[in-house]
């Protein structure tokens, strides 16, 4: 059974965040759980991206947009409250991480009623007439996943690309000259006019098949307490958000259709000192653990190749395998 978590429409994005990891690793993990939420003007990095990199910091500033990062992998967004994002908090079943169908079908299904024939495309993406509409990541921690996507309802689209600096790279490989001729808003596409209100109480009406009652988790204020203490913790803590990049000499980057790597390295006599990896691809795995096992080693394309090989790289890095990281190496 699913059981649905009403966050008030609560618009600070740190809190929902802190209660989607919450509800992940604190709430019955026996249950399956949805939520939806939406948030000021806030840019969202990956869990692995260079955050200063991704933005343009002075529109930031300017514009008070939030900044923060989430657990999942991929790549910056800017949201706003036109901005429908929703999350799947499920057991990982061993089919469910990289598994962006099982997860995203009761969305289209949903949007199919309303009129809108999306359709999932390329890693992660849902589309309408080839524009996208919702981007989608994952994030897997001790048996359980969440799969949480966004839904460009009504967002100022105008202001994404003020907002961010995007991959040249990543759009010169799909033809697309910009971020706003790559996306549209849900709302054009609608059968019948609606607020994103009604947009919202549709789709639990949907995603919920039509059930009289939909079961609800009610937070408690003891809930309450401990989601604001993570979101201090975590989303609003400035290590978190922009974290240290270290010095390096070093850097050698590529994009693959899995993702963006960008190796950033402090060489000294030959060898691996620091270490720092980032990009927007995906995987289940904690990549400073990866950057770990390469500390200390010779920067040599003989020795790092044997110690790729021995290491699961796709657990760290999607479907980015240790043949594509060494051609990045070197």
């Amino acid at each position: 059974m699913m059981i649905y978590i009403n966050n008030r429409d609560l618009l600070d994005q740190t809190l929902n965040f802190a209660l989607e990891e919450y509800a992940l690793k604190q709430l019955p993990s026996d249950e399956t759980y949805l939520m939806f939420y939406r948030m000021a003007p806030t840019v969202i990095v990956g869990r692995n991206q260079n955050t200063v990199e991704e933005l343009n910091m002075d529109f930031i500033s300017k514009h008070d947009v939030t900044v923060t990062r989430r657990l999942s992998g991929g790549g910056a967004v800017y949201n706003d409250p036109g901005n429908l994002s929703f999350s799947f908090i499920a057991k990982d079943d061993g089919d469910s991480f990289n598994n962006y169908k099982k997860f995203t079908e009761p969305v289209i299904r949903a949007l199919a009623h309303m009129g809108v024939d999306a359709q999932l495309e390329g890693r992660n993406d849902l589309t309408v007439a080839g524009k996208k509409i919702s981007g989608n990541a994952q994030f897997v921690t001790q048996g359980r996943i969440f799969s949480h996507g966004t839904l460009l309802f009504d967002v100022d689209l105008d202001v994404v690309s003020k907002a961010l600096h995007p991959d040249k790279a990543k759009f010169e490989s799909k033809g697309i000259k910009s971020v706003r001729s790559r996306v549209t808003n849900i709302r054009e596409h609608l059968a019948k006019d609606r607020t994103i209100h009604q947009f919202k109480e549709e789709l639990l009406h949907y995603i919920f098949e039509g059930q009289d009652h939909v079961p609800e988790y009610r937070l408690t204020d003891q809930d309450w307490t401990k989601i604001i203490a993570l979101a201090n913790r975590r989303y609003r803590n400035w290590d978190w958000v922009y974290g240290k990049s270290p010095e390096f000499n070093l850097q050698k980057a590529r994009r693959f259709p899995g993702g963006r790597v960008d190796f950033r390295m402090n060489v000294k006599k030959g060898r691996i000192e620091k270490l720092a990896i980032f990009g927007d691809f995906f995987g289940a795995g904690d990549v400073h653990e990866f950057e770990r096992q390469l500390i200390g080693l010779k920067y040599d394309p003989n020795i790092l190749d044997q110690k790729l090989k021995a290491i699961d790289c796709h657990h760290y890095f999607g479907k980015i395998g240790a043949e594509e990281l060494l051609a990045t190496l070197f």
